[in-house]
């Protein structure tokens, strides 16, 4: 048995690049950054980036071209792909992609205040509460077909499902419903 699967949750460096093929299928591609903080012997603070090149197709691919800008944070789900080419010099070169089925855009929870107030479409029926963290939910369509979702969020790409919350033994719920500080990663 053998498993390839990676979840990434990092900020997105540039906008994403669409290229639409015949019949109308499109691919998007990103590069997404994780850092890792730590502390070494002497004291110091070091932070280490990691680049991530995302690839997107499809439904994904056109939700992430309407949602995704560069600078927001991102949860992905997918696997790792490593292919090759021939440059125009004639080299062998090699690149590693993460091929995504799944991607959350996560965005900032709003501060509660007298002018800060939720967006009016959020899933329980537009009530303004803005203690709620805002996730957008979107997932590809070979994925959404084989499942059954039991609550619908409405993002700026429309309306979408949302996964039944499921109990980790390491969490009480899935990032969907969480604050950003919640989050087990």
């Amino acid at each position: 048995m053998s498993i390839n699967k990676v979840i990434l949750v990092g900020n997105v460096g540039k906008d994403p690049v669409v290229r639409y093929f015949d019949k109308g299928v499109a691919k998007a591609t990103f590069p997404l950054a994780t850092s890792e903080t730590y502390t070494n012997q002497q004291g110091e603070t070091i932070t280490s980036t990691e680049w991530h090149n995302i690839v997107l197709w499809r439904a994904l691919a056109e939700v992430a071209e309407k949602t995704v800008r560069k600078g927001a944070q991102v949860y992905v789900v997918g696997k790792i792909k490593t292919r090759s080419y021939v440059d125009k010099d004639g080299n062998n070169k090699y690149i590693t992609e993460i091929l995504g089925d799944t991607m959350f855009v996560l965005e900032k929870k709003q501060v509660a205040g007298p002018t800060a107030a939720a967006p009016a479409h959020e899933a329980d029926g537009g009530e303004n509460d803005s203690s709620k963290n805002n996730n957008t939910v979107v997932r590809s369509t070979a994925q959404a077909a084989g499942n059954s979702y039991d609550k619908e969020v409405a993002g700026p790409g429309g309306t979408v499902n949302e996964p039944p919350k499921m109990n980790y033994p390491f969490d009480e719920g899935t990032p969907s419903g969480k604050n950003e500080d919640d989050l087990p990663f």
